[in-house]
């Protein structure tokens, strides 16, 4: 388990990550969001133990990351620009990523490039930008550490590949002891792979929920209910985040179970009433209400 605890980072001055706390549970796939400039790269760079926090602390298992030889083992921080040197390959890389992690396995690698249609004795620098990151990506997961901290993970891959590194991570999950943390500004593309999720804003974790239970408890509903009185009474008794009213469609965003908010529309006798599948982003909107932030001030 990754800890956070009262964090902050600052640059000349700039307080890029401030008073941040969170927990980041084994085994599920977190994802971290936040608009550009919201703090997603330093704060993956202090989980690694590259950055060292001003105040606050960061343990991972238990014991703090920085300078820690034995728990940065178990950690693979891959930057959002991936880096090789000019004459690498792939068998160059991969023979490099063997003599600093001890369980990397060189194997693996070879059959995920051969799938993944990445030559391994090509140069690297001759590759696109999505297939660079694509070799990025193969070698963070062979390395069989128990963390992988991706920034930016999906920038730079067409959707076929997008879902494949998704495929791949959550095998990976499956398989053996595996946690990846994916950074990115752009919440559809966590929406469906992450089990957990985190805000960031302005160097701040504003929250961090459990994707199921957030789906379970949170529901779009359209109806209509022919009389205005029982329509105002239905939204004063649910706990309603959002609702608007297209002719005689009323459409809301509540809080609840789809039980329980169904049954106190249907006490209303409907003409028509049916749930609509929230997307991430809807749901982000509605809980960042709740806490108080104005959507217009967060970029997705």
């Amino acid at each position: 388990m990754i800890e956070v605890r009262n964090v902050c980072k600052t640059f000349d001055g700039i307080k890029a990550i401030s008073h941040a706390t969170t927990k980041i549970m084994e085994g599920q796939i977190f994802g971290l969001v936040g608009s550009n400039g919201a703090g997603k790269s330093t704060f993956l760079r202090m989980l690694s133990g590259v950055l060292k926090s001003d105040e606050g602390k960061i343990l991972i298992d238990g014991k703090d990351v920085y300078e820690n030889t034995e728990v940065k083992e178990n950690i693979c921080f891959l930057s959002d620009v991936a880096y090789f040197p000019v004459n690498a390959t792939g068998k160059t890389m991969r023979d490099y990523y063997a003599m600093f992690y001890k369980n990397f396995n060189s194997s693996q690698f070879d059959k995920l490039a051969e799938k993944f249609q990445l030559d391994i004795y090509r140069k690297i620098s001759t590759f696109s930008k999505g297939m660079q990151k694509q070799m990025s990506m193969l070698l963070g997961v062979c390395t069989n550490t128990k963390y992988l901290l991706c920034d930016e993970t999906f920038d730079g891959l067409d959707p076929v590949m997008r879902q494949a590194v998704k495929g791949l991570f959550a095998s990976e999950v499956m398989n053996r002891e595996f946690t990846p943390i994916i950074a990115s500004h752009n919440l559809r593309e966590l929406e469906d792979i992450c089990d957990s999720i985190g805000l960031l804003h302005q160097g701040g974790i504003l929250f961090t929920k459990d994707l199921e239970n957030m789906k379970f408890h949170i529901h779009k509903v359209q109806c209509v209910i022919p009389n205005q009185v029982q329509e105002e009474r239905l939204l004063a008794e649910l706990d309603v985040l959002y609702h608007e009213k297209q002719g005689s469609i009323l459409s809301f965003i509540s809080r609840g179970t789809r039980e329980e908010i169904i049954e106190r529309v249907e006490e209303r006798n409907p003409i028509f009433v049916e749930t609509v599948p929230l997307s991430l982003e809807e749901i982000f909107i509605s809980e960042m209400e709740v806490e108080g932030y104005e959507v217009k001030n967060f970029l997705f």
